[in-house]
């Protein structure tokens, strides 16, 4: 082989090696999408606009996205802003809405017509799994406490939440009290419209335990204001790794609050695959890590088909707990 010959291979395969190095590089730090519209169903400073924003911080400032805009709509549960999505489906192809597990719980219940089967699937994203706590003084330290305590009296037990009943935090405790063998329709749920009133009725006694978000808990328990008594994951959460699952105190219950993304109906699948394909490049990113750490979410990705299926396997657990609790 010529010296000539040698040195036109080695030119060619670095050339090569740059060119693939080169392209990696784009994919990495690359933008895949120009800008995303976020909608979200309710005001400022609540879950879906700390979602919807985290989110958007994520993309933008790793780069993948190229800006990102914010629209609140409150109203009707979240019925107006899922409405306004269909209604104005063709101009809104630029529009992800922000939503989670009420989108399931106020569809069965008729607060709105519609339900997630009406709009474009795009993924579910991260996921606060439901938590029971007390009061740090508590003579009850463990849910299967609480059980015992409830089987002494049930009267005498009564948890509290910050949804109305037949809301989230009720048929967590309910499917809970289910679960442990109890009669989920005889469980006393007093509902509290702030997590202060909460906390002053759990230290009063006045409720025995409060059931809520696991991120909240994780906060409350981090604060020294109360116990986690039992976590609805299938395994520990590193936020907190001494609270105890349901699962590992014999209560067979699997829960997690999703958030996720959802797109217009009619919506092209090409642009849908191109939120999806945005989406799950960042959780790759550093930035989107800072995101999630700083708000205690849990990662739980579900895409395209694997997000409807959840859906409907939720849709279904929800449905007929609501119909044994006599709410449908």
């Amino acid at each position: 082989m010529s010296s000539h010959t040698l040195t036109r291979r080695l030119a060619l395969a670095a050339a090569a090696a740059f060119t693939l190095a080169s392209t990696t590089a784009m994919a990495d730090g690359h933008k895949m999408l120009d800008e995303i519209h976020f909608l979200i169903p309710g005001g400022a400073g609540g879950g879906w606009d700390g979602t919807a924003r985290g989110t958007g911080e994520a993309l933008t400032k790793s780069g993948l996205v190229g800006s990102a805009s914010y629209e609140n709509m409150s109203g009707g549960g979240g019925g107006k802003a899922i409405g306004y999505l269909i209604e104005n489906a063709e101009s809104n192809h630029g529009t992800l809405m922000v939503n989670s597990t009420p989108i399931v719980i106020r569809s069965l219940t008729r607060v709105f017509p519609q339900n997630f089967r009406d709009l474009t699937l795009i993924a579910g994203t991260i996921g606060d799994y439901a938590a029971f706590v007390v009061g740090k003084d508590s003579d009850i330290n463990s849910f299967t406490d609480l059980i015992a305590a409830y089987k002494a009296n049930p009267r005498d037990v009564a948890i509290g939440g910050g949804s109305v009943p037949g809301g989230m935090d009720h048929l967590v405790a309910a499917m809970a009290m289910k679960a442990a063998g109890e009669d989920p329709t005889k469980v006393k749920y007093i509902p509290y419209d702030a997590g202060g009133k909460a906390m002053a009725a759990l230290l009063s006694g006045e409720i025995k335990a409060l059931s809520t978000g696991f991120s909240e808990a994780v906060a409350l328990a981090d604060a020294g204001e109360v116990k986690i008594i039992g976590v609805t994951s299938a395994e520990r959460v590193a936020a907190n790794a001494d609270a105890m699952t349901l699962k590992e105190q014999g209560v067979d219950v699997e829960f997690v609050n999703w958030r996720g993304f959802f797109a217009a109906p009619g919506l092209p699948e090409d642009k849908a695959q191109a939120y999806r394909d945005v989406l799950a490049k960042m959780y790759d990113t550093a930035e989107w890590e800072e995101v999630r750490a700083r708000n205690g979410w849990v990662n739980i990705h579900n895409s395209g088909a694997d997000f409807s299926t959840f859906l409907e396997n939720q849709e279904k657990q929800i449905g007929d707990l609501m119909k044994e609790l006599g709410f449908l």
